[in-house]
C-alpha cells in the first residue's frame, strides 16, 4: 500500500501488528540504530530494550503514534519516506527493514535499497527480512508483478527468493542469507510460513 493507504489502514484497525517477538537478530549493541517501517512498534520496543541509541520511523503518522505508546522514550521516532531516507550519508551503524520492502512495487524496492545502503557508515550492517516465494501465501491474489500479489485488504506483498535480496543488496557484502521457515496451523490444516532473513555489511 501506499503511505496514504498504510495511514488509513491504521486509523481504522489500530495496532496491526502484536504479540510477542520472535527470533530477533542479535543486534544489541549496534550503536546508532534506524528501524525503517517501524509500524505500532512491536519489534522497536525489543530493538530499544538492548540498543541505546534507536530512531524507528514510518511513512504513517497513525502508525508512529501507536508507537510512540509502545516506545515511550526509548526510541526517536518520525514519519518519513524509506525511498528518500532525510538522514546525512553514513548516519547509521545499523538498519533494520523488516517487512518493509515487500510492500513496494519494484522501482520502490530498489530506491529503498539504496536509501538504506546510503545512510549505513562504512562497517554497517543491513537486517533484512521478507516472505518467501515459499510461503504459503505466495501466489494469493491479484498478481501485480512477478512474486507480487495484492489481497483483498489492499495489501501489496512481494514474495522474495533468496538470490533476488542478494541483488537488491548488491553494493553490500552478505554476512548471512537464509530462509526461515515456521508450521502453522490453520483450522486443522498445516501449512508453512517462510521468509528470507539477510544480514549484510557496507
Amino acid at each position: 500500500m501506499a503511505g496514504e493507504e498504510w495511514e488509513q489502514d491504521y486509523l481504522a484497525r489500530g495496532e496491526r501488528w502484536g504479540g510477542a517477538v520472535h527470533d530477533l537478530p542479535a543486534i544489541g549493541g549496534c550503536g546508532r540504530l534506524l528501524e525503517v517501517g517501524c509500524g505500532n512498534g512491536k519489534t522497536l520496543a525489543a530493538i530499544a530494550a538492548n540498543n541505546a541509541d534507536v530512531v524507528g520511523m514510518d511513512c504513517s503518522a497513525a502508525a508512529i503514534a501507536l508507537a510512540r505508546r509502545s516506545v515511550r522514550d526509548a526510541a526517536h521516532l518520525l514519519v518519513a519516506d524509506v525511498r528518500a531516507l532525510p538522514f546525512r550519508d553514513g548516519s547509521y551503524d545499523a538498519v533494520c527493514a523488516f517487512h518493509v520492502l515487500g510492500h513496494m512495487e519494484e522501482a520502490d524496492r530498489r530506491r529503498a535499497a539504496g536509501a538504506l545502503s546510503r545512510v549505513l557508515r562504512d562497517g554497517g550492517r543491513l537486517f533484512f527480512r521478507g516472505f518467501s516465494t515459499a510461503d504459503m501465501r505466495y501466489g494469493k491474489g491479484v498478481e501485480t508483478e512477478p512474486a507480487s500479489y495484492r489481497r483483498g485488504d489492499g495489501i501489496l506483498t512481494h514474495y522474495f527468493t533468496e538470490e533476488e535480496v542478494a541483488a537488491l543488496f548488491s553494493t553490500l557484502a552478505p554476512v548471512r542469507l537464509l530462509t526461515r521457515t515456521w508450521p502453522l496451523r490453520v483450522r486443522g490444516t498445516a501449512h508453512l510460513r517462510a521468509e528470507i532473513e539477510g544480514i549484510f555489511r557496507k
